[in-house]
């Protein structure tokens, strides 16, 4: 299990290096000066060469890629054109709610999917299978962001059940930074009212990002589990006379996981490359909101740590999924 496990992990290192490569040419070779963008349109060209000066963006493309890799490793990710904040610190304060809502969503998605799942293989062309099968066809099909105009209105604007939009009032002090994730936060202080708000503006944007992948793993787990039942050893067991549930959920749930787990995976970073237009509707305060500003700007250094940072959450989500591969199914560590 070691030796897959290092495997897995020596493999991460060429595509960081590939996915950093990629992203900074494609930065740099995009139409538009930042330089100039930033400089102002009454600059003249002796301020704008300061400026570029100032950033290191005066020196040949291979050495510029050279000291912005050097300092990945060093911690120093760069600086913001138009804040002259530090990339680093702003992805310190927008990652932990992006991953906050995403993490969210693939709870939910999780948490109902697989059951929904399960019960419909079992109950195969009756009424939980079709219900299923209509739900995850409406949730799969429905855009995130007009589903994210229709919970505004219905559960904030006609309703007012809900706030709609923002993460936490902005008249009233959040609990104190500890990890960034305001529900952890106020458990950690202890303060149940803000993780009740907390929540209260979790709810209607973790329900727009979650109806995607809840309907694909719902489908996803339906036809694995469809699948298995028909296997040889299923119906031995069920020859021998063993409990339903018990095959159910000790012999067929087991391994109709490992193509779920496969989805999952994939979700994760697709949720995070993802969460412009759900964080741009209800003014959520993370890395979609952080890059979209960034992009209108043409300020490339906040867009390159953003993609990295979601490219290397999204590999390492890989990871987790071939390890748990491993755990699943013994056979996959030989491979």
């Amino acid at each position: 299990m070691l030796t897959y496990i290092l495997r897995r992990i020596v493999l991460i290192i060429p595509v960081l290096i590939g996915l950093s490569l990629l992203v900074f040419a494609i930065a740099r070779l995009l139409p538009g000066d930042p330089i100039q963008l930033a400089a102002g349109p009454n600059a003249s060209p002796a301020e704008i060469a300061d400026l570029a000066r100032e950033f290191g963006l005066d020196k040949p493309l291979p050495v510029q890629y050279w000291n912005y890799v050097t300092g990945l490793v060093t911690g120093d990710w760069g600086q913001s054109i138009f804040t002259r904040r530090a990339v680093a610190e702003d992805l310190k304060v927008y990652l932990p709610a992006t991953l906050e809502l995403v993490f969210t969503a693939m709870f939910l998605a999780i948490l109902i999917g697989i059951p929904a799942g399960l019960t419909a293989a079992v109950y195969r062309n009756r009424w939980p299978d079709y219900m299923s099968r209509v739900v995850s066809l409406g949730a799969i099909s429905m855009p995130r962001f007009f589903l994210g105009l229709l919970l505004q209105i219905g559960f904030a604007m006609w309703l007012g059940w809900l706030p709609l939009g923002g993460r936490f009032p902005l008249t009233e002090d959040p609990p104190a930074f500890v990890t960034g994730f305001l529900t952890i936060d106020s458990l950690i202080s202890g303060d149940l009212r803000a993780f009740g708000i907390t929540l209260q503006y979790l709810a209607l944007p973790a329900f727009a990002m979650c109806l995607s992948p809840l309907a694909t793993i719902t489908r996803m787990m339906r036809a694995s589990t469809i699948e298995i039942l028909q296997q040889d050893y299923v119906l031995t067991e069920r020859a021998l006379g063993l409990s339903s549930r018990l095959i159910l959920f000790k012999y067929v749930l087991r391994n109709a996981m490992s193509a779920t787990l496969t989805v999952i995976g994939l979700y994760v970073g697709w949720l995070l490359g993802g969460t412009v237009l759900v964080e741009t509707v209800f003014d959520w305060p993370g890395l979609g909101l952080y890059a979209t500003k960034a992009i209108v700007t043409q300020d490339f250094m906040p867009v390159i740590g953003v993609t990295i940072v979601i490219g290397g959450i999204f590999i390492i989500s890989n990871l987790i999924v071939d390890l748990l591969y491993g755990i699943l199914n013994p056979k996959v560590r030989y491979e």
